[in-house]
């Protein structure tokens, strides 16, 4: 070429494939580091909860679980005896106790107690979320019992009292919204991951009581409890996905682990 030029070998311009290659090879790093895959996650947990509710709704309606249930609630019977749970007396009061840990009273007690700890952090936008939280999963509660209205179990003795339909569990659903939303919102004050994790398994150990004691006691169906599970827990995911997305967003505090 005239004057010496060399004429540029490919790659070596702004528009060559040696630059597109290299654009190509930054592309997965850079979807690593802007891409939320923990939102994604909770995202897909509660679908996941949501699908499992669905499931055991459509066979309480159809009558499938009956047997289930009937096996399960006279296994924690003495033979021969329904109105006498499995144990001594003091489990039976001990049952009590822990089932009133997912009561309207206590639940609403904790609520207000953390949204005023947050208050007091300075954490504002996280108080207000756990309130609107807790509140509209209340509300799910008693429009899923309105909905399916399922008569209590009468195979044996209740062993607490009781006002509402049975179908899910107001206890499991309740406790799994409010402890589980509790313990997010909590851990998300906290740096260390161990903290996180060991606030979060205390909320899931609380559930997990309050639902078992009340099959134990005999006022709710197993089926009752686990759709209360499902449907409890899909909120708590669900309210975890937005509290990250709002903290990404600035509308609310951001996670110091972050």
């Amino acid at each position: 070429m005239p004057g010496g030029l060399k004429p540029p070998r490919t790659g070596e311009t702004g528009q060559g494939p040696g630059v597109r290659a290299t654009a190509l090879r930054l592309l997965p790093r850079w979807l690593v580091r802007h891409a939320d895959f923990g939102f994604a996650a909770l995202l897909t947990l509660s679908a996941a909860g949501v699908w499992t509710f669905a499931t055991l709704a459509s066979e309480v309606m159809e009558g499938e679980t009956h047997a289930f249930d009937t096996a399960l609630l006279l296994a924690l019977r003495t033979p021969g005896t329904p109105s006498d749970p499995l144990g001594p007396p003091w489990v039976e009061e001990m049952a009590r106790d822990v089932t009133a840990l997912g009561g309207v009273g206590v639940l609403t007690f904790l609520t207000l107690a953390v949204t005023g700890l947050l208050w007091l952090q300075c954490r504002r936008g996280s108080a207000l979320f756990l309130l609107v939280s807790v509140g509209m999963g209340l509300a799910l509660s008693s429009a899923a019992k309105s909905l399916f209205d399922r008569p209590r179990p009468d195979l044996v003795p209740h062993g607490s009292h009781v006002y509402t339909a049975s179908f899910p569990s107001g206890h499991s659903l309740m406790s799994a919204v409010t402890y589980l939303t509790l313990a997010v919102l909590l851990a998300r004050t906290f740096p260390q991951r161990r903290l996180k994790a060991y606030v979060v398994a205390l909320a899931v150990l609380v559930t997990v009581s309050v639902g078992a004691s009340r099959v134990y006691l005999g006022v709710h169906w197993p089926t009752d409890v686990f759709a209360g599970w499902a449907a409890g827990g899909a909120w708590a995911l669900f309210c975890a996905a937005v509290a990250r997305g709002l903290a990404r967003r600035g509308a609310i505090e951001p996670d110091p682990g972050d």
